[in-house]
């Protein structure tokens, strides 16, 4: 399992901008990585395989169907820690396709497997059940014209749609795999999820093995990610007695000290991030007070920082501790009566930061079949559920499901179903490279 492919951090000139909506939150375009003869020509063989034609043209046939399923799916709400109706269906889908057994696991995953041929190699297909969106968001599709807008619909529930339809080509078509292939529908991806799902698959309770990971986010069909932006996230609460603005004037107050650490951390950390390789910070929510006339009794904000660099999120980390104790202690300081202000600072988010050279196989062959089938591939560094087999030393790549959408994590996401069969053809591609076909029908 834990195979020695990764090498660290990549050189800092390979950070580039990502422009689909699985990969938001990124850096600057960089020129196409070359792609090794002898994976093209392993892509151009399988392409010519009798079974791969037949797949190709299954693929087609189940358009229509694959867009009912989008639809269906996005209209079953998966909230944060919340994605058990939608697991429940994806499961009955994933039966249905003819998976070889089917289970959901102690988070919420749901898993289903097709057995290979040699067993001593797992490939994982997944992609992500949750979305940002609350209890209670109107989920309808709506569609004008060629266009579908739902929240959720191209993050991610095209993946989940499009790794149904990889399931389904293999069963229709017969075609057996040298190795086993988990097909997953994980939880927790997005905001406070914190790659729950991803991180139990890779813990000591999930599946045994898993030797290569492709997760399937977001749309398009150009980019790949080989390499996982970390990131640290805190939900930082200042704590006081709280009391009335005039009786109680001089007691220490919340929000004045969460003001003063804002300031110190937004300071230290423009200065900060003004050189070396890419980090960003943000200060995302914050809250608190009950009324215009009351002291408040706590005051609360979250916050963001992320890099590909683990020692960069790590020096963000230390400014934000040092301006949260600065402020505690400057506002402590001013009291007139009371008891002393308190800080609760509780990390919230923690993914780590990784990357695959783009020499290994897996990275190559995703490369190599998104050239395939005529679209030019750029390498990219994404925050998706790829971070965590990254960090244990597991080849993973990100791809797109094809299609084109925008607007993620808002109420008008959109997605355009237009030529989606070329992510699911290159998805399938991938597999079988990255899998093995093995002799004969299943």
């Amino acid at each position: 399992m834990k195979r020695n492919f990764l090498r660290g951090l990549l050189p800092a000139s390979l950070a580039i901008c990502l422009t689909s909506s699985a990969f938001a939150q990124t850096t600057t375009a960089e020129k196409p990585i070359p792609v090794d003869k002898r994976y093209e020509n392993e892509m151009k063989a399988l392409a010519k395989n009798a079974a791969v034609k037949q797949a190709f043209k299954v693929i087609m046939d189940l358009e229509p169907q694959t867009h009912q399923d989008l639809i269906t799916l996005t209209e079953i709400p998966a909230p944060p820690f919340k994605e058990e109706v939608r697991g429940r269906k994806y499961a009955e889908m994933l039966r249905a396709a003819g998976a070889d057994s089917v289970w959901t696991d102690a988070v919420g995953n749901v898993l289903s497997l097709r057995k290979g041929k040699n067993s001593q190699k797992t490939v994982v297909m997944e992609a992500h059940l949750d979305t940002v969106f609350p209890e209670g968001t109107d989920v309808k599709v709506r569609q004008n014209g060629d266009t579908l807008r739902a929240p959720g619909i191209a993050d991610d529930t095209r993946g989940l749609a499009m790794v149904l339809q990889v399931l389904k080509t293999l069963e229709k078509t017969g075609i057996e795999t040298e190795a086993t292939v988990l097909f997953i529908g994980t939880v927790g991806e997005e905001g406070l999820g914190d790659l729950r799902g991803v991180k139990h698959l890779f813990s000591e309770n999930g599946p045994k093995n898993i030797d290569s990971y492709i997760a399937v986010d977001g749309t398009g069909l150009g980019t790949v990610a080989n390499r996982g932006l970390g990131s640290h996230r805190y939900r930082i609460t200042f704590k006081g007695p709280g009391g009335h603005s005039s009786g109680a004037f001089g007691l220490v107050n919340p929000h004045n000290a969460l003001g003063r650490a804002i300031h110190y951390f937004a300071v230290d950390a423009d200065k900060y991030t003004k050189e070396g390789i890419r980090a960003t910070y943000n200060v995302g929510v914050i809250g608190g007070g009950t009324s215009v006339n009351s002291i408040p009794f706590e005051s609360w904000m979250e916050v963001d920082m992320r890099s590909e660099s683990p020692e960069r999120v790590a020096g963000l980390d230390k400014l934000l501790q040092a301006a949260v104790q600065r402020a505690l202690q400057e506002e402590n300081q001013m009291k007139r009566l009371g008891p002393d202000l308190k800080v609760d600072v509780k990390l919230i988010g923690d993914r780590p930061a990784g990357g695959m050279e783009p020499t290994v196989a897996l990275a190559q062959r995703a490369l190599a079949a998104t050239r395939h089938l005529g679209t030019e591939p750029t390498l990219r560094v994404g925050s998706t559920n790829s971070n965590i087999p990254f960090s244990k030393g597991v080849p993973a790549v990100t791809i797109g499901s094809g299609g084109s959408g925008g607007g993620a994590h808002a109420l008008e996401e959109w997605f355009v179903p237009k030529n989606t069969y070329l992510g699911t053809q290159r998805a399938l591609l991938l597999l079988l490279a990255e899998a093995g076909i093995a002799k004969g029908k299943k």
